[in-house]
């Protein structure tokens, strides 16, 4: 694993670094929109005092904190392959290059000493899961990483009741930013609740710091909901899942195609605004992912 100049500095020093995912760079954009909004994120990031570390995999090398070469390297690839935290090893020796997954940026943050990552939405509990026991690596992962993790609730394709059940069972700490309604990535409420809130980004700092002084052990989640104006249209939400979901029963697509295929419909029926929903979701994710990375420095 190879640590960036800028980050392993910024890490000596003390300063406030964000890491960040980079599948939605390989696969979660089309491109060159992947490349812009990457970029413009990182650009965001430095602009509140904080270091941006975008985390990937090049010829089989982890880097934490791409360069903007390598960066740009991952978003023009067509053959990068999408990596989870199982995935990793075998990448690592076959010389492979691709997009980091939730589990797989939260590991590698953690073990390169980077306390805060922000991404778009996690992955959860799939629908059917009763049966076919589809369940994210995402959720694992997060009940044995003690980091601090901003997202914009779970992908809303998939069974929310069900994830948040995961989480409590797993002991992952979920608190909404601002507002007891649970995010559905697309849309700011999902309809579910969670029982705590914090009010600021110092307030999760502190958080993160009691959870490290009582021997907790998994990651904190701070579910942060899209701007309500930035929002797809609860209406226009809920009858493109629905039609996506019928397409999917239809075609008897299961296991790990299922995701892909409801989110390419949901998309498909929604146009640019779905793209312009995930853009605004990314930038609000890390705009707090920065500040509480801040926050935790300046309390250090």
């Amino acid at each position: 694993m190879r640590i960036g100049d800028e980050v392993s500095r910024a890490l000596a020093q003390g300063r406030p670094v964000l890491a960040c995912e980079s599948t939605i760079v390989t696969h979660g954009l089309p491109r060159p929109r992947n490349l812009e909004v990457a970029t413009e994120a990182e650009q965001l990031i430095r602009s509140l005092g904080t270091v941006p570390a975008t985390i990937g995999v090049l010829d089989g090398e982890v880097v934490v904190g791409l360069s903007a070469r390598e960066l740009e390297r991952l978003a023009s690839d067509p053959d990068t392959v999408k990596l989870s935290a199982r995935d990793l090893p075998v990448a690592c020796a076959t010389g492979a290059s691709g997009g980091t997954t939730v589990a797989a940026t939260a590991h590698l943050a953690h073990r390169a000493g980077i306390r805060v990552f922000a991404t778009g939405g996690l992955g959860g509990v799939h629908r059917g899961a009763s049966s076919t026991f589809d369940e994210s690596a995402d959720l694992p992962a997060l009940a044995r990483l003690p980091i601090v993790v901003v997202s914009a609730g779970v992908k809303s394709v998939l069974d929310i009741p069900a994830t948040l059940e995961r989480m409590e069972t797993l002991g992952i700490s979920v608190a909404g930013y601002r507002t007891h309604a649970f995010p559905g990535f697309y849309v700011a409420d999902s309809g579910h609740t969670v029982a705590q809130r914090v009010e600021s980004p110092e307030q999760v700092a502190v958080a993160w710091r009691h959870a490290r002084h009582l021997g907790l052990s998994s990651a904190l989640v701070v579910a942060n909901p899209v701007p309500a104006d930035e929002q797809l249209p609860p209406a226009e939400h809920e009858t493109a899942l629905a039609d996506a979901l019928k397409a999917l029963a239809e075609a008897g697509i299961t296991g790990q195609d299922a995701t892909p295929f409801l989110l390419q419909r949901v998309r498909d029926a929604t146009g640019d605004r779905s793209l312009a929903v995930n853009v605004a979701v990314y930038r609000n994710n890390v705009t707090l992912g920065a500040r509480v990375a801040a926050a935790l420095a300046t309390g250090d």
